[in-house]
């Protein structure tokens, strides 16, 4: 009975032995991921994470949820996947508000507290006028600028110190021209900016172009070039800013995945497998087209090179405006 007692205690430390080998190898993921977005539900942030979340779902086997943590101007969400464990169960949308939150002093947070999974999304700036303005590009427009006493044109497209008041700024300071010179109204958004500029309350919208689709497509607004270095395939009318006459000044609105500083190699080369993959699909490629969200894609070295240079341009317009802290 002793030696029996003996040979079953030794089997049972040898399964269990063989139970925690197996369940310290099993591979990423074996259970839920969690995605953060930092933007409330029913936006384009949210739009496109879920989307992507849908996609790693059907590729990687585990239920792949979304989370809308908002509030701080994007401060609450942002936080969130920085503090969240490094182990590749929590990843979120990073949005181009890293680059400018802590500028502003919303927060320490900055890009680098993340580890750079992928770019997916950018909707470059536009240069709108209305329909009858008598500016047909943006060389004309910023004469103009040039020539009138400060005060005389005023832009919109966001809040004071948002993402589109930025790209005028930005533009107006590669120009050489004091941005102060063109004050900014404001808004709820680009829709009422947008829709100010058509009935003249407002004379520049730097909103994205394709925010200013549906105006642009009604003869209602004209937009004069987009802040990018070539013209976008679902607006090919549209000139870029040099092509325009403008500064090699160029901004969007972009969207990314990333982690917690400190995610492992090997998780972050699965998440980088597995969300290019969704990137490349029919289903995803459909999805942004149908919406008019721009496409780009970029992987973590070239990704984390490119928050490096968002944040250095918009610390440097935001000096300029005086929205730096």
């Amino acid at each position: 009975m002793k030696r029996l007692f003996t040979t079953l205690v030794a089997a049972a430390s040898i399964a269990g032995a063989v139970t925690m080998t197996t369940a310290a190898k099993a591979e990423y993921p074996d259970r839920p991921i969690t995605v953060i977005v930092p933007w409330g539900a029913g936006g384009g942030t949210d739009a496109t994470g879920r989307m992507l979340a849908k996609l790693m779902q059907d590729e990687l086997g585990v239920p792949v949820n979304v989370v809308n943590r908002t509030g701080g101007s994007g401060v609450v969400g942002h936080q969130a996947i920085a503090s969240a464990k490094p182990d590749g169960y929590t990843v979120g949308i990073v949005t181009v508000e890293i680059a400018m939150m802590h500028w502003a002093g919303l927060t320490e947070l900055s890009h680098k507290d993340f580890t750079p999974i992928a770019l997916y999304n950018a909707d470059p700036a536009g240069v709108s006028v209305a329909i009858d303005s008598p500016y047909n590009s943006v060389k004309e427009v910023l004469d103009a600028i040039k020539a009138a006493p400060a005060g005389t044109m005023k832009g919109s497209g966001t809040g004071q110190g948002g993402i589109w008041h930025l790209a005028l700024a930005g533009m107006l300071v590669d120009a050489g021209i004091d941005p102060a010179t063109v004050p900014w109204v404001p808004s709820q958004g680009a829709a009422p900016a947008l829709a100010d500029l058509a009935a003249k309350g407002i004379d520049i919208v730097t909103a994205s172009v394709v925010e200013a689709r549906a105006l642009k497509e009604a003869g209602k607004i004209k937009v004069l070039a987009v802040m990018a270095d070539e013209r976008l395939a679902a607006f090919p009318d549209v000139p870029t800013m040099k092509e325009s006459g403008g500064p090699g000044w160029k901004t969007a609105a972009w969207r990314t995945v990333a982690g917690p500083k400190g995610l492992p190699a090997d998780v972050q080369a699965k998440l980088v497998a597995t969300i290019e993959k969704a990137y490349k699909s029919q289903e995803f490629q459909d999805f942004m087209a149908s919406r008019g969200f721009g496409v780009v894609w970029d992987g973590p070295e070239v990704l984390a090179k490119f928050y490096e240079a968002a944040d250095a341009d918009f610390g440097k317009v935001m000096k300029a405006v005086g929205l730096a802290k």
